[in-house]
């Protein structure tokens, strides 16, 4: 990821641009059809520029309204994109915002002195109304493999935990090769009260301990993938009552669009493709994770936002 800077004077419209590759078609695919019943994209990053033709977060949500995705969550990674996260939430009636440094950051800003400040001002960020999760946070062994790097992940995971549970807040985990660790670490320090495993990659016996514990489990896109058995057999095991859906755009772009952008407006085919492996009415489903989704992060209308 590369910084993406605004024309002078102008407010971003997006911090970040994905590395371009040859990925095929990068056009945004059609809007589908859409909800009788809406729901929210609970995790979502709409600083990031991507495809052929970005577009600009505010396009991103109108889409997202015209066919029944009411809100989303827009999740920082780093103080960056936490601060713009933050600050988007407080005047976007569609988005709230979640605040964070992500794992594999952790040791970046460890190794620069300045993990202790770092925590500290997600802490700050966090005290704002519409910042309702701490994450995403967690554990990643796939792309930090060091001894000193894996203790940064360690110490800020834990302090994000921390920073959850002091102001009432969700906790959203990113959790990759890591399910033993990051289970050991919340069981040790005690996990918030509304805990979301973003991104769900674990399989049946995992979705049913999740499920012991009370923690949400949330689907994204790869839900669809032909190669996905493993996740949709955890599917089929998660209560619904712990369910909830995101797009985790730009990536993991739904079943039949994959490999093009993904953006939260796609939530209906990822929706649609669980209902029908549950064996079950879409808007039914769809009124359960909407129910969940604000069981976990409130109301959208809670707090006022900010004039423009």
């Amino acid at each position: 990821m590369t910084s993406l800077s605004p024309a002078e004077g102008e407010p971003p419209a997006y911090v970040r641009k994905r590395e371009p590759s040859e990925r095929g078609d990068q056009t945004y695919p059609p809007l589908p059809e859409a909800l009788v019943v809406p729901v929210y994209d609970n995790h979502t990053h709409l600083e990031v520029a991507d495809g052929d033709d970005p577009i600009d977060y505010h396009e991103h949500l109108d889409r997202a309204s015209a066919v029944g995705v009411r809100g989303v969550v827009q999740v920082g990674t780093d103080l960056e994109t936490s601060r713009w996260s933050a600050e988007q939430a407080a005047r976007e009636p569609r988005m709230l915002a979640a605040v964070a440094i992500h794992p594999n950051d952790a040791p970046s800003y460890d190794e620069a002195g300045g993990l202790d400040d770092a925590l500290a001002e997600i802490a700050e960020l966090a005290s704002w109304p519409r910042v309702r999760a701490v994450g995403e946070t967690g554990l990643d062994f796939y792309r930090t493999e060091c001894e000193a790097g894996i203790a940064a992940q360690y110490r800020s995971f834990e302090a994000h935990i921390a920073i959850a549970k002091e102001n009432g807040i969700a906790l959203q985990i990113h959790d990759r090769d890591a399910h033993r660790e990051v289970v050991e670490t919340l069981r040790r320090v005690g996990a918030p009260e509304r805990t979301v495993f973003h991104c769900f990659s674990g399989d049946a016996e995992f979705a049913a301990l999740c499920a012991e514990n009370g923690w949400y489990m949330s689907f994204a896109g790869n839900v669809t993938f032909k190669n996905a058995g493993a996740l949709r057999e955890a599917l089929e095991v998660a209560p619904r009552s712990l369910i909830m859906v995101e797009t985790d755009a730009p990536y993991l772009t739904p079943t039949p669009f994959r490999g093009r952008p993904n953006a939260p407006y796609l939530i209906p085919h990822t929706l649609r493709a669980m209902a029908a492996h549950l064996g079950t009415d879409v808007s039914m489903l769809a009124a359960q994770i909407s129910s969940n989704t604000e069981l976990v992060y409130g109301r959208w209308e809670d707090d006022p936002v900010q004039a423009s």
